[in-house]
């Protein structure tokens, strides 16, 4: 599964790495770091991450 993050809408607010910390992190100065490819047993978590995301920037390719 791929993932994706429009880092324009990104706010940085890091909901999503609370939804799926094995996918997405926030790096030493507060701004998102992500794995665009992740495993398919990690898609309820980034599933989970969208849609906890208050900016709707992450979606995810098949």
């Amino acid at each position: 599964m791929r993932v994706n993050v429009d880092m324009s809408s990104c706010q940085h607010y890091g909901q999503c790495v609370f939804a799926a910390p094995e996918v997405f992190d926030l790096d030493g100065d507060g701004k998102l770091q992500y794995r665009v490819e992740a495993a398919d047993d990690q898609r309820a978590a980034v599933e989970a991450a969208a849609d906890a995301c208050p900016m709707q920037a992450i979606t995810i390719v098949d």
